[in-house]
């Protein structure tokens, strides 16, 4: 076995901080909670963005998303960023991704050359070729989609074939999307041994082996796709909760009164949001979210029946680690790149709201020996910590560009906490879509470019973000408190790329 501590990311996609069956009783999520017990769990993480793009490629350079150019959801990595996986090579590692990256957008055009896109994605003469190198990633094995999407291809759908699945077209939506085609819910006839969900777990498997075989330390990001909605999973698990036992979140007469105006606009049956479409990509989360709270209640079923497949996934990666003799020598994180709104606030999915429900997400270190066992922690984590912590925990220098801490001591139980804040950004539009977050222990503060409106919470009296008090007169001496401590936090993650080694 080699000496150098192995690297194991493990990442969902859009889930809820609640949703761990640690915290949770209403869910199933047996080896999660294993990964819980046999390491710490770190109840308040947070993500730098509401959407993918964005928070994935921070994961992989330590960087804001305004300092790694991937500002939005549409918009390219560039390839010449550095990267975790660079530094990690440098340092005599194997990096490979497994799953899904979303680090490009769905389109190419000029000086933006996206191979996450179509054709592309279906081009499947061009994956039998590629496996990387891409953003630090010696080997990749990609797919792109999200449960029956069209941009279903790349190396998930050559293993559908080589499984003897020829006609995988049949269970995902057509390329060109054909108008009237017939959509599923809930429940998808594609067998779970041919899910993307199995996919990713065996393929992560193999990855594991394979540098195993060659005594090689490794990091490796297993990237699951779910439970991204649509709500679409294989039997048993889209009958695995029972609707009726579901608790969707719900709005709050009047929380919304008092909120940035698109709040107001979402509960319209037919809202108007075209005042903040400036680039005429369309806005996330900017439409109608009045639901049927039966229908809310059969999605959260789904959802939940995703992530307990998703779990089911996650724990025959963990037994390969033991098989092999590598769990003692391998550091697991768990967590997810945003979280999700199913409900509350009388919101769905994601958007411009930067509420606790798409912001803090699960998170969960294990690391025998190293960190403590058993174990939940209130101190703060951010994903822009991530690769400075693993390039830490494996004795390397961090790079002076990135813009995260390491959080290693932390982890390890020697430190209660290494932040006494965290930041995120969401920049939708060029200037009408525009914010920051800023979160402390107690606070939370939400500006909006060029606009007089903004959201100010107590976490302490008002943990469920009901009363905006931006406008509160009797909280205006708070609010200028916070106001500094914000930027000050601003100052502070600007990175010093270039030492200063002279006085002119």
């Amino acid at each position: 076995m080699n000496k150098k501590l192995n690297l194991l990311l493990i990442t969902s996609d859009q889930q809820h901080f609640d949703t761990l069956g640690a915290r949770n009783p209403r869910i199933k999520t047996p080896n999660l909670d294993r990964l819980a017990r046999e390491g710490t769990r770190f109840d308040r993480a947070y993500t730098v963005s509401p959407v993918c793009s964005p928070a994935r490629s921070t994961i992989i350079t330590g960087m804001y998303p305004s300092w790694h150019g991937c500002w939005n959801l549409g918009c390219k990595l560039p390839e010449d960023v550095p990267t975790l996986g660079d530094a990690l090579q440098q340092g005599g590692y194997a990096t490979a991704l497994i799953g899904k990256a979303h680090f490009q957008p769905l389109a190419s055009g000029p000086d933006c050359e996206s191979i996450e896109c179509q054709p592309v994605l279906r081009d499947l003469d061009f994956w039998r070729k590629f496996n990387g190198p891409w953003y630090g990633f010696e080997h990749v094995e990609l797919a792109r989609n999200h449960t029956d999407e069209s941009h279903v291809g790349q190396h998930y759908a050559l293993w559908m074939e080589e499984k003897g699945l020829d006609n995988w077209r049949d269970y995902f939506c057509e390329w060109p999307p054909r108008p009237g085609e017939p959509v599923r819910r809930h429940r998808w006839d594609l067998p779970e041994e041919l899910h993307y969900t199995t996919w990713t777990a065996e393929r992560t498997m193999a990855a594991i082996e394979q540098n195993n075989s060659v005594d090689k330390p490794f990091f490796i990001w297993s990237s699951f796709h779910d439970p991204h909605p649509s709500y679409l999973v294989p039997e048993p698990w889209a009958s695995l909760y029972d609707p009726d036992d579901m608790q969707p979140g719900e709005l709050v007469p009047g929380e919304l009164d008092a909120m940035p105006p698109h709040y107001a606009l979402t509960q319209e049956a037919h809202p108007d949001f075209s005042s903040y479409n400036e680039n005429g990509f369309g806005l996330h989360g900017f439409h109608g979210h009045r639901m049927d709270r039966d229908e809310l209640k059969k999605d959260v079923a789904v959802y939940y029946g995703m992530i307990s497949f998703m779990d089911r996934q996650i724990g025959r990666i963990l037994d390969k680690l033991d098989e092999l003799g590598l769990a003692e020598n391998t550091l697991v994180v768990f967590t997810t790149d945003h979280g999700h709104l199913i409900g509350q606030h009388g919101l769905t999915a994601k958007g411009a709201f930067p509420y606790e429900d798409l912001l803090r997400i699960p998170f969960i270190v294990r690391c025998p020996g190293t960190v403590p066992q058993n174990t939940t922690s209130s101190a703060m984590q951010s994903l822009v910590d991530l690769a400075p912590t693993f390039l830490d925990g494996t004795g390397m220098d961090i790079p002076r560009d990135m813009q995260g801490i390491s959080q290693l001591p932390v982890w390890r139980g020697a430190t209660q906490s290494k932040r006494d804040h965290v930041m995120a950004e969401f920049h939708h539009q060029p200037t009408t879509m525009h914010l920051r977050t800023y979160i402390d222990e107690r606070w939370k503060m939400t500006v909006y470019r060029d606009q007089s409106y903004g959201e100010f919470f107590d976490l302490q009296s008002d943990p469920g973000e009901h009363r905006n008090l931006w406008s509160d007169p009797a909280r205006a001496a708070d609010r200028a408190h916070v106001m500094q401590k914000f930027l000050n936090a601003e100052l502070l993650r600007e990175p010093m790329i270039s030492p200063q080694v002279a006085g002119a």
